[in-house]
């Protein structure tokens, strides 16, 4: 029994003694554990360092005991640099002792030692700016101003960016601003409501509120786009576009509304060009402002623009007192001009010396004349042909002129419409076939002609996506 007891007590220390590289293993392993476990140091002898130490007092020589050693210590650096990123100065000082018994190089603990320094007459800086942020926020003062909650927490993180009070106040206040968004779509002030979503996504993307608060944005968007559409079939154009025009100022990369206000600007250019020929000449100016300002590059605009313009020369050519011989003289100059005009494919352009112009000028003069009325008998369908010409040889510039003088002429042609579709895709068929060769300036040209025909045309969308993608790619 006296044997079986000391042969107990010896085991270990004999087993050490005879095979002292199995015990090396052990610790070694153990100690491996514990460095996987970010136990680097532990009082009870359980951790990384004691471990290997352990290792090293039975064999000191032994390379893989000191490379583990080694690899503590730049465990115990990495983590002093965790623990000061994340502001806790304490711990960072810790480990930063154990890599100096650990006698790791001496610059690298000099320069985290010279950081946490600064940081720690940093934290009195950072503790005044928390409390500010913290006064703020109780105060509702989210986001309006440099001393506002949400910027004053932005700071503390730049400096502290695992600071946990300054990530648990943020994300309140980012909620509160969410929700006062959700309020403002709800009340239909859609581009505030926006501004507050952008401004949340500026300080957290990943924000797990923003999805919800998107959703109900669009929902007022799709709700007020429309109400808009209503009231452009019932012919409330002004209500249209400023409805119009506040989905666009919430949404500016909203397509359907943007179409929409083209047919809002397209209904009030014809709209002018009624008033004008029936010599209500301010209502018809009007309407061509609002018309204007929706869309300043509109054909239909232009052509209404000419239309009022002439409208105006000839109510004041019939105001005029004009001798009979004279008036004879100037109509038949005016119609010389006319034909000069369409010999040459000058139906609209250059203003003031087209065929149309001479047309309207002889007109005016003498409405009821044969030869004026033969004229305008001959002029629409000369247009006409002029863009069918011009169409099938690819001339797309000259059918623009021909497809403008036609729209002048006759703005309600219900021809008008299926004529502008054409051309557009045309355009849209060419800057394709151009892009595929390269040349990425005409088929933006021929994106924006197509766009100023036609914004409708359903090949536009694709077209433009895939010209963003080759110049994305440049």
């Amino acid at each position: 029994m006296l044997l079986a007891l000391a042969l107990s007590v010896v085991r270990q220390p004999l087993a050490d003694w005879l095979w002292p590289d199995t015990r090396i293993q052990q610790l070694l392993e153990q100690g491996e554990q514990a460095l996987r476990e970010g136990r680097l140091s532990d009082a009870d002898g359980s951790g990384a360092r004691e471990r290997f130490e352990a290792a090293a007092a039975l064999d000191p020589d032994r390379r893989d005991i000191q490379d583990a050693r080694v690899r503590t210590g730049e465990a115990a650096l990495r983590q002093a640099r965790q623990q000061l990123a994340a502001g806790n100065h304490e711990a960072a000082r810790a480990a930063l002792g154990l890599a100096r018994q650990l006698q790791m190089p001496q610059a690298g603990i000099a320069a985290l030692a010279a950081e946490l320094q600064r940081a720690e007459h940093q934290a009195g800086g950072i503790e005044q700016l928390l409390q500010q942020a913290q006064a703020a926020q109780r105060q509702g003062r989210l986001d309006d101003g440099p001393d506002s909650a949400l910027p004053l927490y932005q700071q503390v993180l730049a400096l502290q960016p695992e600071q946990m009070q300054a990530l648990e106040g943020r994300e309140d206040a980012l909620s509160d601003l969410l929700l006062h968004a959700r309020r403002l779509a709800a009340q239909g002030r859609l581009q505030q409501a926006a501004r507050q979503l952008q401004r949340v996504e500026a300080f957290d993307p990943g924000h797990y509120d923003l999805p919800d608060a998107r959703a109900r944005l669009s929902a007022a968007l799709e709700q007020r786009r429309r109400a808009a559409q209503r009231d452009l079939a019932r012919g409330r154009l002004q209500a249209a576009a400023t409805g119009l025009q506040e989905v666009l100022a919430a949404s500016p990369a909203d397509e359907a509304a943007q179409l929409d206000l083209q047919r809002v600007a397209r209904a009030l250019a014809a709209e002018a060009v009624r008033l004008a020929r029936d010599f209500h000449f301010a209502e018809a100016a009007k309407a061509l402002q609002q018309a204007r300002v929706l869309a300043p590059e509109m054909a239909e605009i232009v052509a209404a623009e000419q239309v009022l313009a002439r409208a105006k020369a000839a109510q004041q050519s019939m105001d005029s007192v004009v001798p009979a011989a004279q008036r004879e003289q100037q109509v038949r100059a005016l119609l010389t001009k006319m034909e000069q005009a369409e010999v040459q494919g000058q139906w609209l352009l250059p203003p003031g010396n087209s065929a149309y112009d001479h047309f309207k000028a002889a007109q005016a003069l003498a409405p009821q004349d044969a030869r004026v009325q033969r004229a305008a008998a001959r002029i629409l369908p000369a247009a006409r042909s002029c863009l069918e010409d011009n169409l099938r040889g690819n001339r797309l510039r000259a059918a623009r002129t021909c497809l403008d003088a036609w729209q002048a002429l006759a703005p309600g042609d219900a021809g008008l419409a299926m004529a502008r579709r054409r051309l557009a895709q045309r355009w849209i068929a060419v800057g394709s076939e151009r892009l595929g060769g390269g040349d990425t300036g005409f088929a933006a040209q021929a994106l924006h002609q197509a766009r100023q025909i036609d914004a409708a045309t359903p090949e536009i969308a694709a077209f433009s996506e895939r010209l963003d993608s080759v110049q994305a790619l440049r």
